[in-house]
């Protein structure tokens, strides 16, 4: 009996510590993860005063190429849409934090859609998610935004994508400029969207 009732203050002993140790990674890590932040692409170069005072801008990295495709199998590239700022989102239709900013990003699509890309790439993996299910989730919730499949996890590879969802704003050169991990509210896209349009 003795022997018994060690063994379970030994359990109740070791759950308290992990879920004591589960809330210190909670709180600590969330704040890097609050829906406003941005994280900024500054390559080797920093965002520094020239000599006249001014910031100059960083030494932004290119963005890397990719292949996925559209939902008729046609073969899509990263780099076909330089020329244009461009916002590149990581989703699934089984991710629930990518269903909570969906409806901004078509918002955003809809105002803005003409002088900004959306890319808007489906983690495709072939059995959780297929073409066929996405598209399915798309054309319910009536999003207007372009849609492509990374049915071979090209896309997914080249930029390290282990958590969704994930968001790149591209500038119209091809740099990448910042970068978001996990749900954005429509203020955070705003603002990534503002760092990738030319000022007028």
């Amino acid at each position: 009996m003795k022997k018994s009732k060690k063994m379970f203050a030994a359990l109740l002993l070791a759950f308290v510590l992990l879920m004591a140790g589960a809330f210190a990674l909670y709180t600590g890590f969330s704040g890097a993860l609050t829906p406003d932040r941005l994280t900024v692409e500054e390559g080797e170069g920093k965002l520094d005063r020239g000599e006249d005072g001014q910031d100059q801008d960083p030494e932004l990295v290119m963005a890397p190429d990719f292949t996925v495709y559209d939902v008729d199998g046609n073969e899509v590239r990263l780099s076909d849409y330089v020329g244009k700022p461009i916002v590149l989102n990581f989703w699934a239709s089984w991710c629930g934090p990518c269903q909570r900013e969906m409806p901004d990003f078509n918002e955003k699509y809809l105002e803005l859609g003409d002088e900004i890309h959306f890319l808007m790439v489906n983690m495709t993996d072939g059995s959780r998610e297929t073409v066929e299910v996405a598209a399915e989730f798309v054309e319910e919730k009536g999003y207007a935004f372009p849609v492509f499949y990374d049915t071979a996890a090209n896309a997914a590879m080249t930029y390290g994508v282990y958590s969704l969802p994930a968001t790149y704003f591209i500038d119209a050169e091809g740099r990448g400029v910042a970068w978001a991990s996990g749900t954005i509210d429509g203020e955070t896209l705003q603002k990534g969207i503002d760092m990738i349009r030319p000022e007028e």
